[in-house]
């Protein structure tokens, strides 16, 4: 996909009217034992949610959900499994949002400011992370070092703990989808879902 169809669909997202059944926030109450099977075994999780997106047709995969420009370029379509375990394994960031945007193009949703900011702040500290290692690297300081050393620390727990809620939220939002959540869990859907179709059969169109 260019940068100008990843620009349209950025801005496309914006106008979805659909809320995620569960917020960043709420998804340890949501689901405990998921969300600490996806803190402790990202990868594993991040495949079964991709392959769960595409309805379990592993013929429709590419790398990162085609939204990179090396998506298709592979050969994915002879050993989709093999090539979606890489990508979680090697780009699992990547292959976490890849399926974020799946779910969001597919059921029009958007995320809360909320869960913007979460997402934003885990990005920032792994930004700042990365600069104070290369800072301290360069200069050989120590006391920078130490530092250093702390906030790389601090970033991949932020990260980790950001991802497994996500991870926990397309979990969530995809057995619903699904129809394998019971409807005591479901409860009243907000004004903003009821324009939301569950489809029982994959979609012609939103996956590349």
């Amino acid at each position: 996909m260019g940068m100008q169809q990843q620009v349209e669909k950025m801005q496309l997202r914006q106008g979805f009217q659909n809320l995620w059944h569960t917020d960043l926030m709420g998804t340890v109450t949501a689901d405990t034992p998921y969300c600490c099977f996806a803190c402790f075994c990202g990868p594993c999780v991040s495949y079964l949610l991709r392959k769960q997106a595409l309805y379990n047709d592993m013929s429709r995969y590419k790398c990162c959900a085609g939204f990179m420009p090396c998506s298709g370029r592979f050969g994915e379509s002879h050993c989709p499994e093999l090539c979606l375990g890489t990508e979680v394994c090697f780009c699992f960031g990547t292959s976490v949002s890849s399926t974020r945007f799946l779910i969001q193009d597919e059921l029009n949703i958007k995320t809360t400011p909320c869960d913007n900011c979460m997402i934003g702040f885990m990005l920032v500290l792994s930004q700042i992370a990365c600069i104070f290692s290369l800072i301290a690297c360069i200069t050989g300081n120590e006391e920078l070092g130490e530092l250093s050393n702390a906030l790389s620390c601090i970033a991949d727990t932020v990260f980790c703990s950001v991802c497994a809620c996500i991870q926990t939220q397309h979990h969530f939002e995809l057995n619903k989808r699904d129809g394998k959540l019971p409807p005591a869990v479901l409860g009243v859907p907000q004004v903003q879902q009821m324009s939301r179709t569950d489809e029982k059969n994959p979609p012609q169109t939103g996956y590349y």
